[in-house]
Formats: structure tokens, sequence, C-alpha cells
């Protein structure tokens, strides 16, 4: 198994192709100002989270606290990371058109042949 170091982590920038295939800029969700925090931070704030890479100073640990929620966030990179991850793990809304399950016809469907309560058969012919 491979180390991974903070300087392969912060080389290249965060995506999330998953939730924001088009970027974060393109998103409507952040400013132009968010979404390049969270290009520069978002991968180092996703090794801290998973705990790929170990915090090696003050700020990277003050950065994992406010990650997890042990403090409130104090800087803009971490204001944007805590908004990224309300976004994505933010309830599904339903439609406005309603998810109601298809009306199922009433067919009488006798499958069960155990119940011969309903027969009459005479047999003294």
């Amino acid at each position: 198994m491979s180390v991974i170091t903070k300087e392969q982590v912060t080389s290249k920038p965060f995506a999330d192709k998953k939730h924001y295939p088009y970027g974060f800029a393109r998103s409507g969700d952040f400013s132009i100002n968010e979404s390049k925090l969270l290009q520069s931070y978002g991968g180092l704030f996703a090794a801290l989270v998973d705990g790929k890479i170990t915090p090696e100073n003050d700020e990277e640990q003050a950065y994992l606290e406010s990650a997890l929620g042990h403090r409130e966030p104090a800087t803009p990179q971490e204001k944007a990371w805590l908004k990224y991850q309300a976004r994505i793990n933010r309830p599904k809304t339903a439609s406005i058109y309603g998810s109601k399950k298809p009306a199922v016809d009433d067919v009488d469907d006798d499958t069960d042949m155990s119940d011969n309560s309903d027969l009459d058969i005479d047999l003294d012919d």
C-alpha cells in the first residue's frame, strides 16, 4: 500500500465529478472565490477527513477540527469546505409533480389453490 503525501494531494486541483460534473464555478452553489478555494484546498480537506494523511501543523489540525465539526470555521477555506459538505449531504427534494406510485388495478389473482372452501362437489352419482 502506497503512502500518500501532502504534496501529492495538493498538487492537483480538487474536483467532485459525481456532484459537480461541470465544476464548482459553474454550479451556481458557490461564489468564484469559494470555488477557487475548494479547488485549491478541497483535496487537503478530503485527505485529512478520510485519514489518508495526518495533520502536520496547527493549521492542518484546525482544518480537521473544523471539518469534523469540533469547532466553528474561522478561515474562508474552512467555510467553503463546510458549505460544500452541506450541499452534497443535503436531503434530496421531491418533485413538485409528486412521486405517487402508479395505481394498480384490482386483479383477482387466485394463485393459491389450497383454499377450497368455496367449492361444492357432489360425489354421489
